[in-house]
């Protein structure tokens, strides 16, 4: 079984964000990206990243609760550091798959 943790997230513009993610973890894990879209495989579970209008959809996938704090922690902590003009509001919302 995975566990799911979903954060929405309001940017504008959200793709910058998504970019700037996936690319900075690009440097050292296999990420993707397209238009609106992306992902990140870390190797304790993997982030998909969606921009839809002024949102940023993040989507965290990892085995056990250990892993997926770890992610949501990363990406939380990632999220704030690159939006330095205004800290973004982020909510988890976990679900078991």
């Amino acid at each position: 079984m995975s566990l799911i943790s979903i954060a929405v997230v309001s940017l504008d513009p959200p793709e910058r964000m998504l970019g700037q993610l996936v690319r900075h973890f690009g440097h050292r894990l296999p990420t993707t990206l397209e238009e609106g879209r992306g992902s990140i495989t870390f190797p304790f579970g993997t982030c998909t990243l969606v921009a839809e209008g002024t949102t940023l959809r993040l989507r965290l996938k990892a085995p056990d609760t250990e892993d997926l704090g770890q992610l949501e922690h990363t990406m939380q902590e990632h999220l704030e550091r690159f939006a330095f003009e205004t800290k973004p509001d982020v909510t988890w919302v976990r679900d078991p798959v």
